[in-house]
């Protein structure tokens, strides 16, 4: 690999963190390493890619996905080999060292993600036939994290006193917590499925790409779709929360509850996401 080219996401990254820069840096040796050990001759990456992964097709036609360690993605290749390819790619390898998560993925094509596919509706509807395929039971013997230690993690961060009422701010925090553990089933969780991470593909007409699985209440996985839609959610937040409930079958209460309690973990970041809160107040 003599030209070594940076997805453009990534290149807006540096400059942020010591260490993930750090890891950019070597990032074309750990590149030309796999290629060797696993004998496979990449192509130029997706563009403008991923803000904490390098993705490029290979001559033979899987994917390679090398990406910066980090937390929430910790278990994706353990959740893609757990689905096996049942609405989700396909992973054949994968190593993971340093800093560093290697996968090789089965490839979409035409890859063009559902955001450019469809409009919104129809987004909901594809949405709604691929994520129940993921709630499985998980593996005996697996180790994936319940979603109750994600929500103790991204709780830390919350401060209710800087959020416009306090103490509505302090109902949604005191609910994001308690919600995991109140949960009538314990599937395993896509968690981050937006429009972006779903691709057309030929073995299935969409695929789901780049999942971050976690174990829990499935009330909680149509809450990313829809924060993908500021304005579906300032025009009828409850409507929505109800439509993706409906076409889910899941409780509505559940997924307005779930969908109340993000907007109010991600306003003080999301500004307009507070409005939404305040519509959702229980």
């Amino acid at each position: 690999m003599t030209d070594f080219e940076m997805p453009a996401n990534l290149v807006t990254t540096i400059g942020r963190h010591k260490p993930f820069d750090q890891w950019l840096s070597e990032l074309p040796g750990i590149v030309t390493e796999l290629c060797e050990r696993w004998d496979i001759e990449v192509e130029r990456p997706y563009q403008p890619g991923g803000s904490a992964s390098w993705v490029a097709p290979t001559r033979d036609g899987p994917v390679l996905k090398v990406g910066w360690k980090h937390y929430e993605a910790r278990d994706e290749a353990a959740g893609l080999r757990a689905w096996n390819g049942q609405g989700t790619v396909r992973v054949y390898r994968d190593e993971h060292f340093g800093q560093t998560d290697a996968l090789l993925l089965e490839a979409c094509r035409p890859g063009t993600t559902l955001t450019a596919s469809l409009p919104p509706a129809d987004r909901d509807e594809v949405i709604a036939k691929l994520l129940p395929r993921l709630w499985i039971t998980p593996p005996s013997g697996s180790d994936f994290r319940p979603l109750q230690s994600m929500v103790d993690a991204w709780a830390k961060s919350v401060r209710p006193e800087k959020l416009p009422d306090s103490g509505l701010a302090r109902t949604g925090l005191e609910l994001w917590l308690s919600l995991p553990s109140t949960a009538d089933r314990n599937v395993l969780l896509c968690t981050d499925l937006h429009p972006d991470n779903v691709l057309r593909a030929e073995r299935e007409p969409w695929l789901i790409v780049d999942p971050k699985p976690y174990a829990g209440d499935p009330a909680y996985d149509p809450i990313q779709h829809m924060l993908n839609f500021p304005d579906r959610l300032a025009t009828d937040p409850a409507a929505f929360a109800d439509r993706m409930a409906t076409l889910l079958a899941l409780d509505p209460d559940r997924v307005r509850l779930w969908l109340f309690a993000r907007c109010v973990i991600e306003a003080e970041r999301e500004p307009t996401l507070w409005t939404t809160a305040v519509r959702l107040k229980p």
